[in-house]
């Protein structure tokens, strides 16, 4: 089964079930770092939002499985578990209400040139920092919306006060979440996982840290926090690289542990091209943080927090 057919069977498959007073219908969308998503649109008539469920990996188990009537039954639970979220405009529209819910997220600045044509943004060397409205958050799963250029005309704000409004809120809504990867994978049952397997091999892993938020979700943003980046620098009582391991968390190596950034960069790109997510790549080289903002290793990211207003802890 061809994967456009397998999308109109998975509707059919859908309406024939007794899903609640619901329509249904396919939807494409555009999604981080240019990839193009196939879906279910789920519009009930109690809410003023449509989730929309993407179909790849019900695919990607359907041709392993054969299994049509389990995918239908799993899309069907899925669609249950999901709450009844009930946006209210007139607090999105008023700034003075919606702003205790802007968060933000770091992305690819090439691979999301058309995204970044819609939205606010600011260049954080070659990333961008983008924002979100926060919608809600339920079983460790949040659901948000871009802001786009035309919500921030209606705030009526800039840019700047975006950023400082996102700087504000993010520890508040997204907890910060740091410490040894050994235990992160110890704790996460990850030890098995590809991704991080390329990097135990090396034997990296116990001389590395994890940073992301408590959802670990979009986390690779907290980079561009300078106050941040500074209490790491003290923890370590050094320098340290950066990995951008994929735009839900960042690894923290500090440089007297470290190979040389040629070799960080190869690790970086090996494992983009064998084990991530296209749609979760960020970049495909290292970071360094300077405390001096002095290095001959290219890509000093500390001497660009002059351009970024306000703190996080």
């Amino acid at each position: 089964m061809t994967y456009e057919t397998f999308r109109n069977e998975v509707l059919q498959g859908l309406q024939s079930r007794e899903i609640g007073n619901v329509s249904l219908s396919l939807t494409k969308t555009l999604k981080s770092n240019g990839e193009m998503k196939h879906g279910v649109v789920f519009k009930s008539p109690s809410s003023n939002t449509s989730p929309t469920i993407y179909l790849e990996e019900f695919y990607e188990f359907y041709q392993a499985t054969k299994d049509f009537d389990t995918v239908i039954d799993r899309l069907s639970d899925l669609y249950r578990s999901l709450p009844v979220i009930q946006v209210n405009e007139t607090e999105l529209y008023d700034f003075s209400t919606a702003k205790s819910k802007i968060i933000m997220k770091l992305v690819n600045t090439e691979k999301n040139r058309t995204f970044l044509e819609t939205v606010p943004h600011i260049p954080f060397q070659d990333l961008s920092i983008v924002y979100y409205y926060l919608i809600g958050k339920s079983d460790r799963m949040l659901l948000d919306m871009p802001v786009r250029d035309g919500l921030l005309k209606k705030w009526e704000i800039d840019t700047l006060k975006l950023h400082q409004q996102a700087l504000a809120n993010y520890n508040r809504l997204l907890p910060v979440k740091f410490g040894n990867l050994d235990q992160f994978l110890l704790d996460r049952g990850l030890l098995e996982n590809e991704y991080y397997a390329a990097l135990s091999a090396n034997d990296y892993t116990n001389s590395m840290y994890f940073l992301t938020n408590d959802f670990f979700s979009n986390g690779a943003v907290l980079m561009t926090c300078k106050n941040l980046m500074d209490k790491i620098a003290d923890f370590f009582e050094e320098d340290f690289y950066i990995i951008p391991s994929s735009i839900h968390e960042v690894l923290l190596f500090p440089k007297s542990k470290a190979p040389s950034k040629e070799k960080l960069d190869q690790m970086i790109q090996e494992v983009n091209r064998d084990y991530l997510d296209p749609a979760e790549y960020l970049s495909d080289h290292a970071y360094y943080y300077s405390r001096s903002g002095q290095d001959s290793n290219g890509y000093v990211i500390q001497n660009l927090f002059q351009r970024l207003p306000g703190t996080i802890s």
